[in-house]
């Protein structure tokens, strides 16, 4: 059986595993985030190397990357990391072909191979997270455009103006992600302080800072209609998200993972709703949308795929 080694770089962890074709984690070794990026990649060389030989190495780490060059390129959640050559300095390193992909294209892979896309040819994976991202899987196989930017939804605008997600007003990563869903809390509540209401998530203007989108989904579990209607703005936006990627794509299915996963009692009804309404009928009846089925499992299989994938389309066969 063909093993593989995955690396997957976070902002605050970094993950090195050992798993098998059939995606089961063997081993693993994990890490804080917490110093230069020469110091990380030292530890990471280290981890590599004591889980011993595999087949080939896949790398998962947030964009914006050069997939061709094997280049980590400033992400965001990254910072320093600019310009890194992981691929040249892993394949330098331990002799393994070494493959790397960004986290929504990795998951993508991951839920495709082992998760809830299993069995499908057309596929999307959304990231809904920190970020909103897409992971495409056309035909069979994974898609990312001529330069590694396919799937960017989170930057498309749903409207001239509304909350900030990819540097954009009114962007789906603006209504739909973690930080996204933030904002609309805050500007809900808000709007009620000035008319002298109160707040199930919020006691005060002076607390606007402490809301986050888990403090409104707990609320909005107890049965709070003001937390339940923020949840519902961002089905309702998700679900224009999602007619644009359904009528342009026309996949069988979209699995959604991070808050999607915990949070779809509250976002499936309204996003349902707008989808069935935005969307092409023919189009919208093929498409089945699902949560994540990796759960705290899927950036390690992540890692993992990164690696078969690369793999199998360098000719092996697993």
């Amino acid at each position: 059986m063909k093993k593989f080694i995955g690396v997957d770089i976070g902002g605050t962890k970094i993950a090195v595993v050992r798993g098998d074709e059939s995606g089961k984690i063997e081993d693993k070794i994990f890490f804080e985030n917490n110093a230069s990026p020469e110091a990380m990649i030292e530890k990471i060389l280290m981890s590599v190397k004591q889980l011993g030989t595999a087949d080939a190495i896949g790398v998962s780490c947030g964009g914006p990357l050069d997939v061709k060059k094997g280049l980590i390129l400033s992400p965001p959640n990254l910072p320093g990391w600019d310009r890194v050559p992981i691929v040249s300095i892993l394949e330098k390193a331990t002799a393994i072909p070494t493959y790397l992909q960004n986290d929504a294209d990795a998951c993508a892979l991951a839920e495709w191979k082992y998760g809830a896309g299993q069995g499908c040819e057309h596929m999307i994976f959304l990231t809904f997270g920190t970020g909103m991202g897409a992971g495409l899987i056309l035909n069979g196989a994974l898609y990312t455009g001529s330069n590694g930017y396919a799937g960017e939804i989170g930057h498309i605008a749903l409207e001239k103006d509304g909350p900030i997600g990819y540097g954009k007003h009114g962007s789906v990563e603006g209504f739909c992600s973690g930080g996204g869903i933030r904002q609309l809390a805050i500007s809900y509540a808000e709007e009620r302080f000035s008319q002298g209401l109160s707040v199930s998530f919020c006691q005060s203007q002076n607390e606007l800072s402490l809301i986050t989108a888990k403090t409104v989904a707990d609320r909005a579990f107890e049965g709070h209609n003001d937390a339940i209607a923020v949840y519902e703005h961002c089905g309702e936006q998700l679900g224009r998200g999602l007619a644009i990627l359904v009528d342009l794509l026309n996949p069988q299915k979209i699995v959604i993972g991070s808050i999607y996963v915990r949070a779809n009692t509250l976002l499936r009804d309204a996003m349902m709703r707008t989808l069935a309404k935005e969307a092409l009928p023919g189009a919208f009846s093929a498409c089945e949308i699902l949560p994540a089925k990796l759960g705290e499992s899927l950036g390690d299989v992540a890692a993992i795929s990164v690696a078969k994938n690369g793999y199998e389309r360098r000719g092996h066969h697993v």
